[in-house]
C-alpha cells in the first residue's frame, strides 16, 4: 500500500489508541512486523501542546519512517495549525481522528461525532490537506449509528479533499466496541473510492485477517486491540498472507523476553514511577489468556519500582518456560 511517497510493507498498521500507542509500543510493533504505527491522538488545542503528556506524544526521535501522528478536534483552523505544528516536530503523515467513540471526545464535537456533519468534515479535511506538505489520512467509523451508516459518503468527501488513505472501523459510534465488526460497509467504501482503504475491527488472528481482506477488498489492515499484549500478531499475519504459513505463538521464554524489553522501554521513556504504573496494563494484556493471570496481576500490581516489576515478570515467565520444557 502506498501513502504519498511511503510504501507501507507489509500493509499492516497499528491503530492509534489513546493511552496505548505510545512511542515504546509503536517501536515494538514495528520491530514485530507492523508496516506503520500511528501515534496516540494529539489535541488540536494549542494550549495543550506544551504539556508533559503532549511533549511525550510528540517525541519521535529514533522512530523509523514514516512517522504518523493523529490529531483530534473539530475546528478546521485549529486542526490545520496542529497539523503544521506536528509536521514541524517530526510527523511525516498526519492522521485525522473521526473514529473515536469516547463520550468525552464526542461531547466536544470531535472524533466520530463529526460524522454527523458532512459539511464540517469537508471543511476540516480541506483545511488540513492544504496546511501541510505531507500526506493526510483519515480514520472513521461506519457512521454515527446503524440508521446512519454514512461512511461511503464521507469516503467520497475524503477523496475529493485529497486524503491519501482512509481507515474504516467496522462499527458505528453508537456500537462503541460492542458486538462484532461488520465489513459490508467497508467493502462499499472500497468500491466507491480510488484511494487506499484500510479495514479495521476485530482482526485478532491471521485467518481473520485473510477473511477481512477477502470480504472488504481493502488495501491494508489496521489492528488495534488485537495487538494489545500480542505485538507479534503483525509478523504472524504478514507470514500467513504471504505464503499461508501459520507461525506458532511464541513460547513463554520468548514472551518473557519481549515483555521485559517492553517494560524497560516504558521505564526509560516515562521515568521509573510513571513507567511502572503505565506498564501494569500491558502486563495484564500479555497474560490475559493464561489461567494464572489473576494471581500474577495481583503480585505485579504490588510492585512499586522498576527493578521489582522486572524481576517479578522475569521470574514468572521463567517458571512458565520451565513448565513448557517439562511438558515437551
Amino acid at each position: 500500500m502506498q501513502i504519498g511517497p511511503y510504501r507501507i510493507d507489509p500493509p499492516l498498521v497499528l491503530a492509534p489508541m489513546a493511552g496505548v500507542t505510545d512511542k515504546p509500543f509503536r517501536l515494538l510493533c514495528k520491530r514485530m512486523g507492523a508496516g506503520l504505527a500511528v501515534s496516540e491522538m494529539t489535541h488540536s488545542d494549542p494550549r495543550l501542546w506544551r504539556s508533559a503528556k503532549s511533549l511525550q506524544r510528540m517525541d519521535h526521535a529514533g522512530e523509523p519512517a514514516p512517522v504518523s501522528v493523529q490529531i483530534a478536534g473539530s475546528d478546521p483552523r485549529l486542526l490545520a495549525a496542529a497539523a503544521r505544528y506536528n509536521v514541524e516536530h517530526g510527523a511525516q503523515i498526519i492522521d485525522i481522528n473521526m473514529g473515536c467513540p469516547a463520550k468525552k471526545v464526542c461531547n466536544v464535537w470531535a472524533g466520530s461525532a463529526l460524522l454527523q456533519d458532512e459539511a464540517l468534515v469537508a471543511r476540516i479535511l480541506a483545511a488540513v490537506v492544504a496546511a501541510v506538505p505531507v500526506p493526510v489520512t483519515l480514520k472513521i467509523r461506519t457512521g454515527w449509528d446503524r440508521a446512519h451508516r454514512n461512511a461511503p459518503a464521507i469516503a467520497r468527501i475524503a477523496e475529493d479533499a485529497g486524503i491519501a488513505a482512509l481507515a474504516v472501523h467496522g462499527r458505528t459510534r453508537a456500537d462503541k466496541y460492542a458486538g462484532e465488526a461488520e465489513y459490508a460497509t467497508i467493502a462499499e467504501v472500497k468500491s466507491r473510492v480510488r484511494i487506499p482503504v484500510l479495514a479495521n475491527g476485530d482482526i485478532t488472528t491471521p485467518q481473520q485477517a485473510r477473511a477481512v481482506l477477502a470480504a472488504t477488498g481493502a488495501d491494508a489492515l489496521m489492528i488495534g486491540r488485537g495487538a494489545q499484549g500480542r505485538p507479534w500478531i503483525f509478523r504472524q499475519i504478514a507470514r500467513y498472507l504471504a505464503d499461508g504459513t501459520l507461525l506458532p505463538e511464541p513460547d513463554a521464554a520468548a514472551v518473557g523476553a519481549i515483555l521485559c524489553a517492553h517494560l524497560r522501554a516504558l521505564h526509560d521513556f516515562y521515568g521509573e514511577q510513571a513507567g511502572v504504573c503505565i506498564a501494569r496494563k500491558h502486563l495484564g494484556w500479555y497474560v490475559a489468556d493464561r489461567a494464572e493471570h489473576g494471581a500474577f496481576r495481583q503480585v505485579i500490581n504490588a510492585a512499586t519500582d522498576a527493578a521489582a516489576q522486572l524481576r517479578l515478570t522475569r521470574d514468572y515467565f521463567a517458571r512458565l518456560a520451565q513448565g513448557d520444557a517439562r511438558a515437551a
